[in-house]
């Protein structure tokens, strides 16, 4: 079973579910690179500190625009999963810290960037360290890959097993909200999909830190559950997942 602290640290929750992070969650559309660089917030040569980078998704993005990005990740886990993807990458420095304490120097950081991990910080120590690490013109950017409720058959099943499975998926979900006390922010969205067979369904759907795996008395039944919702759903043996990837950006006020 899992340890009792699995609820409470987030630093551990996603330990089990590594391989499937990897392999099935959305990635950040590279389209973000270009915005950032019209808007003046990304040059080549920025220095980027990725706060909670788990497995390097996007501080992949940006090791492929040449950036130098610190991969910030207190689940070790994580962490080498990130140092093994990204070994190609020889600008990637991957640091065993958290948002509340990177071990960055002082004004080291031209911009942070937070991928999929805000909602798990501490925001007033979170704060005061971005501002210790920035440099005085720095930007922080907050990107999550919200999935699309557009009123379909499927999203509303899909939800309904989120909601029915998932722990504590609506305290996830609701710390989101965070995000209007930390800084005055402008808004950005993407499209973004993720087209699956039913592994990669399964994969995606067991990847969310709150719902119940192997070891679990539900689990057969869980997956029954989800499997049919695939069958009824897919087309060609696939099912499309649609996403809204949301950028936040800003600088830090005083």
């Amino acid at each position: 079973m899992r340890d009792v602290r699995f609820k409470l640290d987030p630093k551990i929750r996603f330990s089990s579910r590594v391989n499937n992070y990897i392999r099935y969650r959305p990635r950040y559309p590279s389209d973000i690179i270009n915005f950032l660089k019209e808007k003046h917030i990304l040059t080549d040569g920025s220095i980027i500190a990725d706060i909670g980078s788990g497995t390097g998704i996007l501080s992949e993005i940006f090791l492929k625009n040449g950036n130098v990005v610190y991969g910030i990740e207190p689940n070790a886990d994580m962490r080498k999963a990130a140092e093994e993807s990204l070994t190609k990458h020889s600008n990637f420095i991957s640091l065993d810290g958290s948002a509340e304490k990177t071990g960055l120097d002082k004004e080291r950081i031209d911009l942070i960037t937070v991928g999929q991990a805000f909602h798990w910080f501490d925001i007033d120590k979170t704060k005061k360290e971005f501002r210790r690490i920035l440099k005085p013109d720095g930007y922080v950017i907050l990107v999550w890959n919200n999935r699309r409720k557009n009123g379909k058959n499927f999203s509303q099943e899909y939800e309904k097993l989120l909601l029915k499975y998932g722990k504590d998926y609506k305290e996830v979900r609701k710390q989101q909200g965070a995000v209007d006390k930390f800084f005055n922010y402008e808004k950005k969205i993407f499209y973004n999909y993720q087209e699956l067979n039913f592994e990669g369904f399964k994969g995606r759907f067991l990847s969310a830190s709150y719902i119940p795996l192997e070891d679990e008395p539900i689990f057969e039944t869980m997956i029954s559950e989800l499997e049919r919702v695939f069958k009824k759903y897919e087309k060609d043996n696939i099912i499309r997942l649609e996403y809204d990837t949301e950028l936040y950006y800003g600088r830090l006020n005083t």
